[in-house]
């Protein structure tokens, strides 16, 4: 059973529509029990942070996801929410990954939206994925690279499009917008 973190995150149904394409069982929820005893969890995000942070802090959310013990995989600001601190909102994340999130500087457009490669890749996320291979993106922050970075985009500078830490996966891209390479991403943090 997968369990994905409920809160007021934009792509929480689009993830278990993806799930459900696999033919695996995900429940929404936002039960520390649930999240606690589920084999693996999913925290999804499309939205503000400080706002975000809020509702989770309101749940003890952010206090819980930082002590669970199975793969764990952030999406986009669940990701950005895993790093120490954001510049959205001046917001405190989990500090699950010793990382600040940056706003893009306005040398481009922002934010970057569409598809774009991701390079570098290594991590067990992108088993059978083309090195260079493309993923969908949506978002005006991005977490700086790390020695937790297992893979890189370049959109007005290179940027972490993944990381790990332990039993933590996190990526900047959506997997569940992403096609073919998106499924093959969430096929392989399933079966980790």
């Amino acid at each position: 059973m997968i369990a994905i973190i409920k809160y007021n995150g934009g792509n929480v149904n689009s993830v278990q529509n993806a799930l459900d394409r696999l033919n695996v069982s995900s429940v929404i929820t936002d039960d520390p029990e649930i999240i606690i005893n589920a084999d693996k969890v999913i925290f999804p995000g499309v939205g503000e942070a400080s706002s975000t942070m809020k509702l989770l802090q309101e749940k003890g959310l952010d206090i819980l996801i930082p002590k669970l013990k199975q793969p764990v995989l952030g999406i986009c600001l669940g990701m950005q929410l895993m790093c120490r601190k954001n510049e959205e909102g001046n917001t405190q994340g989990m500090g699950i990954f010793d990382i600040s999130v940056k706003k893009f500087p306005a040398r481009n457009l922002v934010p970057h939206m569409g598809w774009n490669t991701v390079s570098d890749q290594r991590s067990p996320l992108f088993s059978e994925i083309e090195p260079e291979g493309t993923m969908y993106f949506v978002h005006s922050y991005y977490c700086e690279l790390s020695d937790h970075t297992t893979s890189v985009c370049d959109y007005i500078l290179p940027f972490s499009a993944s990381l790990q830490r332990d039993n933590f996966y996190a990526v900047q891209f959506h997997p569940e917008k992403s096609g073919k390479t998106g499924k093959q991403i969430l096929n392989n943090f399933i079966q980790l």
